[in-house]
């Protein structure tokens, strides 16, 4: 799989876009309640992204936890059962995509979301940098569903939202031998890992793990891209993913979100050195089919030195 050749459109927020389609996402499971209770929405939702020009379906696993699902009285067992749903979803998904319409000229690929220990606690500790676990107590409690994940055959494993040394450190440690190529990706905030630490040292991880073929920064504000592939840049040659945001931020007056796309930053991204975009929170189909329109219409050759689908 050749991630640093050519570009790859990621897909947008699904939480977002299945809240827009009426589906109440308010307890601490978010979307990943859906896979229990209306799996044929979460695949509705990838097929709208793939429709609308993505070309990697991040799957709806990001806030599945053991200890989470069990407090809403879901057992180990079904737990793994739905963790793996979550890949065979996008894959259906990616299947009714390539039967839509002619065959694409590049890949459609599924990617496994890894998220952190904190987006299971439905309380943002992701972005507060700081887990209460040690690295070794992170690497155990992240086993059992990074296993789960490997198992259900994803093209890939995304590696997201992360925001210390520690996490990351234990996830590449599982990551390291598994055979499974995977990009790791940073929630970062001026500049720095939501721990404060530099987010160099995260970048750097990918020395080492061959199958960490992409780093970058994800959940983000879209003024920390720049910088962070500048960062990357400077320490590893693998491929460079990012997906903030949207940009905006809520307005309590007017009980609005409020501020303007990025959609024209594209380019500059991909000139800079990105090679997978997308996003994440709030950014919907109509602004994944714009990214997707700027890369192609971006002037840089779209090889990805392989063709059709992925298996």
């Amino acid at each position: 799989m050749e991630l640093n050749r050519g570009w790859w459109t990621v897909d947008g927020g699904l939480g977002t876009l299945l809240e827009a389609r009426g589906h109440d996402l308010s307890d601490s499971l978010w979307s990943a309640r859906l896979l229990a209770s209306d799996p044929a929405a979460i695949q509705a939702a990838h097929e709208e992204f793939f429709a609308a020009g993505a070309q990697i379906a991040v799957s709806a696993s990001y806030q599945v936890g053991f200890e989470a699902f069990e407090r809403f009285g879901i057992s180990r067992t079904d737990t793994e059962r739905l963790l793996a749903s979550s890949v065979e979803l996008a894959r259906a998904a990616r299947s009714v995509a390539l039967g839509a319409g002619p065959a694409p000229d590049a890949p459609l690929l599924v990617a496994a979301s890894v998220g952190p220990y904190g987006a299971t606690c439905g309380d943002g500790s992701e972005y507060s940098g700081s887990t209460g676990l040690s690295r070794a107590e992170l690497r155990h409690w992240h086993e059992r569903r990074f296993e789960v994940l490997v198992d259900a055959r994803p093209d890939l494993l995304a590696i997201e939202t992360i925001p210390t040394l520690d996490e990351a450190t234990a996830l590449t440690d599982l990551l390291r031998g598994s055979g499974v190529p995977a990009w790791l990706s940073f929630t970062i905030e001026a500049g720095r890992l939501r721990s404060g630490e530099p987010m160099e040292e995260g970048f750097r991880l990918a020395d080492g793990v061959d199958e960490l073929l992409a780093v970058g920064i994800n959940c983000s504000h879209p003024r920390e891209v720049l910088p962070a592939i500048a960062a990357a840049r400077a320490v590893t040659d693998r491929a460079i993913v990012v997906y903030p945001n949207s940009g905006e931020v809520w307005n309590g007056a007017s009980r609005k979100w409020q501020g303007a796309s990025w959609s024209g930053d594209v380019k500059a991204w991909s000139d800079a050195g990105a090679t997978l975009i997308g996003g994440c929170c709030r950014v919907m189909p109509a602004e994944v089919g714009a990214i997707r329109a700027a890369l192609d219409s971006s002037g840089h050759a779209n090889d990805h030195g392989c063709a059709g689908s992925a298996p």
